[in-house]
């Protein structure tokens, strides 16, 4: 679900991850209906999994930012329009190989 943002966004992500050790990287179908690759980090911070990076395949820029804050499946991520609106995002985690 996109909160505070004006444009009309795919909810649906589906996306392939590969994790070694706090590591990250994957794929991704992404809220503007395109597809997105990622690397980067995960962390534990109290109770929280905190994942940040860079990601590809969003029309602001070629290279962006990313951060995700998860716990048990449920996710926040912080998002922006490229004419300054900004936003969040909020979704449910289903996972295949938990």
């Amino acid at each position: 679900m996109h909160v505070g943002l004006e444009g009309d966004y795919n909810n649906v992500h589906p996306h392939a991850r590969c994790t070694v050790d706090n590591y990250i990287g994957g794929v991704y179908y992404n809220s503007e209906d395109t597809t997105s690759a990622y690397i980067g980090k995960t962390s534990k911070v109290s109770k929280f999994n905190v994942e940040y990076g860079l990601v590809t395949g969003y029309s602001g820029m070629d290279h962006a930012p990313m951060i995700r804050v998860e716990k048990d499946g449920f996710f926040v991520a912080p998002s922006y329009e490229t004419d300054g609106n900004t936003g969040v995002i909020i979704g449910i985690e289903l996972k295949l190989n938990p």
